[in-house]
């Protein structure tokens, strides 16, 4: 996953002429179209691309922000590529909100948050020849393309460097694409990196891309050194580069010996360069890590040439790679071919296949999460693969299990891509002797006893006693105060399970009311530990709104809704009473995460569990809410082209805080459309036939300071 970014340009398109009746008509008609072919869709494919798309968010939001996936890379990428060939073939269930159409990921938020100052975009996946050169076809469908550029695609850490007149001014992760956490002081501390950029033409601005990594030999090295002082090892050199940079104290960072190549070039002044090669070269000479194993190749067979070369040489690099980026080089056709809402059209990824080696099952257990869901994972003879050893996998659930054909017992094929917790393949049959049984998914909840249901139309089955669980519990109190939620400094896991066996907190309506004297009697718990947790929750009461709106564990509510929630509707109290048309009509919620968000609110146990979280100080509104409707209130917009004052996001924002809407696509709900610099055709013409008007970037701020 990563990223990469289309270069800005700087020009303001045209104001739109006369609308053509003919165009409306046909509008009108491709509307009624549109109609038909939704109802004509099976029920199945449906629920299929509803079920992807759940599992797809809980997937990113377990990598992104709690540092604990439950699948492998390859899963994940087989799920989006599953749910981008159904929309495919059924366009009209690709939505805004869809995980092919996001940007995937938002990290924890250690540091400060810090804005890019233009969107980091994720790359699309191609796994086969055949993948790659229908990408390279529809790349050069209406553009002729002479050089291809091909690079190593890195597994590591994504960050975003600023430098103003030659000196390093920030550093941060990627976090969502948009925000991500400074890491300015870290960063720093990387031999490899330059504080000052050197040579001639220091550029005015340039905002660089690239990736922080561990070298596998170094990697080796500083697990054997945690595990000789009884510490726990990292699972990858992913997870070490990214747990090395996440130090709040840079020291630590400093003693761990990171890399980083850069790949990508954001906003820029002062650097003239026609292509990603050329940005390379120039790079080279200010200083930056540029990688040596790029090569600039002239057509697809020269590409595939270069994928099967580094796929048979793969280990030989000194770090970890897991496929290769294959980007147009020019930069002027990368403007033209421009990008989806997630990724560029003019590079893709060519994933290798992952590793996979065979080891036996000893046995399938089940693991209670934070909203219920019970999920059967596998006990494994340890085995090294992809670089760690592994003792769990992943089952993701009873039908997956049955599907597989899995027995306790099997030798199995397990594969791995760098990941924390790897996939069961299958079983390999020939090597059963007889001694193997069958696994039976549990009928009542392991950990309270209650009898699991599993809800019409869903693959996963589920322990409903949100409220006393002590699984659900355990997990949601963590989840409550982990980084992506309220972020409360010493409140981790075990933490939460003592304060819970104690019975010194029920749920997560009891943090905001601990007290020193909620700690008397526990072992573990010193008077600088109770200062710091106490601490955190006064931090934590003054959280953004949409932080809380993630801690409460509503399910199918991760960041991206939360933010879009928090946005539109200002407080706990306007969520609570919406109904689901009024939530599903937010952009970036939809209707499943509507019912899902009105269904929580319904339970009163849930209601009173907000009322103990409001009676503790936490904010549950942002600064705002009641000054009534804003200067846009009730106006929608649609964004198009390239803005030279504002960024995609930073317009959206400016709308927003103002009341006003942003959605993705035009329609006669429509109040205006901006128009920027290489617009959209379609929305540029759609607005045109619907007479929606169109606003330059002057008329666009007119608007903004009415």
């Amino acid at each position: 996953m990563s990223p990469l970014d289309t270069p800005g340009t700087a020009n303001v398109g045209d104001p739109a002429g006369t609308p053509d009746a003919t165009l409306v008509a046909d509008a009108d008609a491709a509307d009624a179209a549109d109609a038909a072919e939704v109802a004509e869709v099976a029920a199945e494919v449906r629920a299929r691309a509803a079920e992807l798309a759940r599992d797809l968010d809980e997937h990113a939001y377990r990598y992104y922000v709690l540092d604990s996936p439950t699948v492998s890379d390859a899963e994940y990428d087989r799920l989006m590529h599953e749910l981008a060939e159904i929309e495919t073939c059924y366009p009209q269930l690709r939505t805004p909100d869809s995980p092919t159409q996001k940007v995937a990921g938002s990290f924890s938020t250690l540091f400060t948050p810090v804005e890019h100052l233009e969107r980091m975009l994720s790359l699309d996946n191609v796994f086969t020849g055949s993948e790659l050169e229908a990408w390279a076809a529809r790349a050069t469908r209406d553009t002729e393309v002479d050089a291809w550029l091909c690079e190593l695609k890195i597994d590591g850490l994504a960050v975003d460097l600023v430098y103003e007149d030659g000196f390093l001014v920030r550093a941060a992760t990627r976090g969502d694409g948009r925000t991500g956490e400074d890491v300015t002081r870290n960063i720093r501390t990387l031999s490899v990196v330059p504080t000052r950029l050197h040579g001639a033409c220091v550029p005015e601005l340039l905002e660089i891309r690239g990736e922080v990594f561990f070298p596998t030999v170094a990697f080796t090295e500083l697990n054997t050194t945690l595990v000789a002082a009884g510490a726990k090892p990292f699972a990858n050199p992913r997870n070490a580069a990214a747990g090395s940079l996440r130090q709040k104290d840079p020291r630590v960072t400093a003693t761990r010996p990171l890399s980083m190549i850069v790949h990508g070039l954001g906003v820029h002044r002062g650097l003239d360069v026609a292509a990603q090669s050329e940005a390379y070269g120039r790079m080279a000479e200010l200083g930056l890590p540029v990688s040596h194993h790029h090569q600039v190749v002239g057509g697809v067979a020269e590409v595939e040439a270069f994928v099967r070369r580094w796929g048979e040489h793969r280990h030989d690099v000194e770090h970890e790679i897991d496929g290769v980026v294959v980007k147009v080089d020019a930069f002027g056709l990368q403007r033209r071919l421009g990008a989806t809402s997630k990724s560029p059209r003019w590079a893709v990824a060519y994933k290798y296949p992952p590793e996979e080696v065979t080891t036996r099952l000893l046995d399938i257990e089940v693991n209670v999460g934070r909203t219920g869901r019970v999920t059967p994972f596998g006990r494994l003879e340890p085995v090294r693969v992809a670089g760690s050893t592994v003792g769990l996998a992943t089952l993701h659930n009873a039908d997956q299990v049955e599907r597989k054909g899995v027995l306790i017992g099997d030798t199995v094929v397990l594969r791995k891509a760098g990941d924390v917790i790897p996939e069961i393949v299958g079983p390999v049959v020939d090597l059963r002797d007889g001694s193997e049984r069958a696994f039976v998914m549990p009928t009542r909840c392991p950990e309270c006893d209650t009898e699991l249901v599993r809800p019409d139309g869903e693959v996963d089955v589920r322990c409903p006693n949100t409220v006393s669980c002590p699984a659900q519990l355990r997990e949601s109190i963590f989840h409550f105060a982990s980084r992506g939620a309220l972020d409360i400094d010493g409140l981790g896991y075990e933490t939460a399970a003592g304060l819970l066996d104690a019975g010194r907190v029920h749920d997560v309506g009891d943090i905001f009311h601990l007290s020193p004297e909620s700690f008397e009697g526990l072992r573990g718990f010193g008077q600088k530990k109770i200062e710091q947790i106490l601490r955190g929750v006064e931090q934590a009461r003054h959280r953004p709104l949409w932080r809380l709106l993630v801690g409460l564990s509503i399910r199918h509510v991760g960041p991206s809704a939360a933010r879009a929630l928090a946005r539109e509707m200002r407080s706990v109290d306007a969520i609570a009473g919406a109904s689901t048309e009024a939530l599903a009509a937010v952009d970036g919620v939809g209707s499943t995460i509507a019912a899902s968000i009105v269904d929580w609110f319904a339970d009163p146990r849930h209601r009173e569990i907000l009322e103990r979280v409001r009676s503790g100080g936490a904010q549950v509104a942002d600064a705002g809410a009641d000054d009534g409707p804003g200067p846009l209130t009730g106006v929608t917009i649609v964004i198009t082209g390239t803005l030279v004052t504002w960024s995609r996001d930073s317009a959206t924002e400016v709308v927003q805080a103002r009341g006003g809407k942003v959605t993705a696509s035009v329609s006669r709900k429509t109040t205006f459309v901006v128009v920027g610099a290489d617009p959209g055709a379609s929305k540029y013409d759609k607005a045109r036939a619907l007479k929606v008007p169109v606003l330059d970037e002057a008329g666009f701020a007119v608007l903004l300071d009415a």
